[in-house]
């Protein structure tokens, strides 16, 4: 993307951001030390390249290079068993041909309803080697909102766990991941079983090069319909590299994904880790115990996981990692990582925490590694290799730093707007808004104060929650917290605050009111403060907003 007039004048703290997407030879250094680039015999790069020419860089693409580099390898372990690269190649191309078979092809998407284990990974890497659209539907959807899903995607086929058949519209053909071996009718809808699948296979032979396929990945909306953000596979390693540039995997360890799949953040990692030959560890349900177990068990280097997911391990009381191996990596991302939450758990857990900052639409914007979250906490970190970010304000000029201002990113993953219209998308000077306020430092680092849409206006006052909620959420005796505007009579909207205490807290709502006029504005102070035992929260911990006491 060459430079608009704009960023070419771009000064100070923004200048700085915007060089730090030209690093081409960065890229290269990064894939190299992670080891993804290295000198490899003739018979195995020639397999590598055939299945770069045939799939391109894709999910389909990385776990087939894995079968022609090292196909003995443990590709995915998960709570029923494990498979090797070479098993998982030839159980997805008996499964493509099984779903060419039954029409599932280009224009004819795949559903995928299910929990973390390895049938989601099968049915997007099969998909992939027949050009069809995967939608990763997310496991918290109602029956409602998915029926609002399959209007808009048209889905041929859903392939779901079990439990989820209920919620699974009339329409598409259901698939089963465990169930009986030959289908069986339910109601109107004949089931299928996805292994009865990979055993027959399908006639015919797969096609050397299919249509590139999209992965369609569901906007984390709470009411209504969720949006799907369309995304096609990159036409090169930019966008892993620009990740590696920042958080350095290393090719063939251990990584346990802990953050659903269905989820923007859960499936980057499944694609890193594919990509690096990693042994994919996989759990269908979080809990603290099953977390550490399998990053002993399996020696996991990486862990992939939502910062909820680390608030519950801390809850609890784990001293450590609960054995002799500790990962090197602790990566979060999908909803906000509080500042008291990230330095107690490298207190306890070591110096690996790296928070990513990012969306569905934009994919990352920026990553805070070990030491920013040591010396800025709170801060979202920094632009890495190959990417954009500027702070723009009212007048769509960028800001100076320290001045807060609406969020704004490019980088090298494709994103190609929404299945259902391009309404909410804002674009300048060719960068997306993230819906998000913040602000740079004098380093670079990023800081964010709430979303644009959360900002209240309170007896003529502009009041941003985000500073409110941290302060709050930092309290001795709070567990976590959340704050929100809500409609007053007198001041036109007001601050409330929903707040989660440890067990013997003493807090009051007085002593918290009196706690935030002390620190900040006294226009900011929460007239309202509910106590509650815990906070609504979807799978990837965003607090679900509109089940809170008064926001129904």
């Amino acid at each position: 993307m060459a430079a608009s007039p704009l960023l070419q004048n771009l000064t100070g703290t923004a200048r700085t951001a915007y060089e730090l997407g030209s690093g081409t030879a960065r890229a290269a250094v990064a894939l190299t030390r992670s080891g993804v680039v290295r000198p490899l015999g003739p018979a195995r790069l020639y397999g590598m390249g055939r299945a770069f020419v045939r799939y391109g860089h894709s999910l389909a693409a990385a776990f087939s290079v894995g079968a022609a580099r090292h196909p003995y390898r443990l590709a995915v372990v998960d709570d029923d068993s494990v498979l090797t690269y070479a098993e998982l190649a030839e159980r997805t191309d008996r499964l493509a041909l099984a779903l060419l078979d039954s029409g599932a092809g280009p224009g004819a998407p795949v559903g995928v309803l299910c929990r973390n284990h390895r049938a989601p990974v099968e049915v997007m890497v099969a998909a992939g080697k027949v050009g069809a659209d995967v939608v990763l539907l997310n496991t918290g959807l109602s029956a409602d909102q998915l029926a609002g899903v399959q209007s808009q995607q048209q889905l041929h086929t859903v392939v779901t766990d079990p439990d989820f058949l209920d919620v699974v519209p009339a329409g598409p053909r259901a698939v089963l991941t465990a169930g009986p071996d030959r289908p069986r009718p339910a109601g109107d809808r004949v089931l299928d079983e996805l292994g009865a699948m990979i055993e027959r296979g399908g006639p015919g032979e797969l096609p050397f090069k299919p249509e590139r396929s999209k992965l369609i990945v569901l906007t984390s909306g709470t009411t209504g319909t969720p949006k799907g953000a369309k995304r096609p596979h990159p036409s090169s390693l930019a966008p892993a590299a620009s990740i590696l540039s920042a958080i350095p995997l290393q090719a063939g360890e251990a990584v346990h994904i802990a953050a659903p799949l269905f989820h923007t953040w859960g499936n980057a990692a499944l694609q890193l880790a594919s990509l690096h030959g990693a042994t994919i560890v996989l759990r269908r349900k979080f809990t603290p115990e099953g977390f550490l177990d399998a990053v002993q068990q399996r020696r996991c280097g990486t862990v992939f996981a939502v910062p909820v997911m680390l608030q519950r391990v801390l809850e609890s009381g784990a001293d450590g990692w609960g054995g002799p191996h500790e990962p090197r990596i602790v990566a979060v991302s999908g909803s906000a990582l509080p500042a008291d939450q990230a330095t107690r758990f490298m207190d306890r857990f070591g110096e690996c925490l790296y928070n990513l900052y990012g969306s569905t639409e934009v994919s990352w914007v920026s990553i805070a590694d070990p030491a920013d979250l040591r010396d800025a906490p709170g801060t979202a970190g920094r632009a890495p290799v190959g990417t954009t970010l500027l702070i723009l304000g009212d007048d769509d000029e960028p800001v100076p730093a320290g001045t807060d201002g609406r969020v704004f990113v490019a980088n090298g993953l494709p994103f190609e707007g929404y299945t259902g219209g391009q309404e909410g998308l804002e674009e300048r000077y060719g960068l997306l808004g993230t819906g998000d306020v913040g602000h740079l430092d004098d380093q670079g680092r990023l800081f964010l104060t709430g979303r644009a849409d959360d900002m209240i206006v309170s007896g003529g006052e502009n009041v941003h929650p985000g500073p409110v909620e941290d302060l709050i959420a930092g309290l001795d005796g709070v567990r976590e917290a959340c704050v929100l505007g809500v409609e007053d009579d007198d001041y036109g909207q007001r601050l409330a605050a929903y707040v989660v205490t440890e067990p013997g807290a003493t807090l009051t709502a007085d002593g918290i009111r009196e706690l935030v006029k002390r620190d900040l504005a006294k226009f900011t102070v929460p007239r309202d403060v509910h106590f509650l035992d815990e906070l609504p929260r979807n799978q990837t911990g965003k607090v679900l907003r509109t089940e809170l006491p008064g926001q129904e």
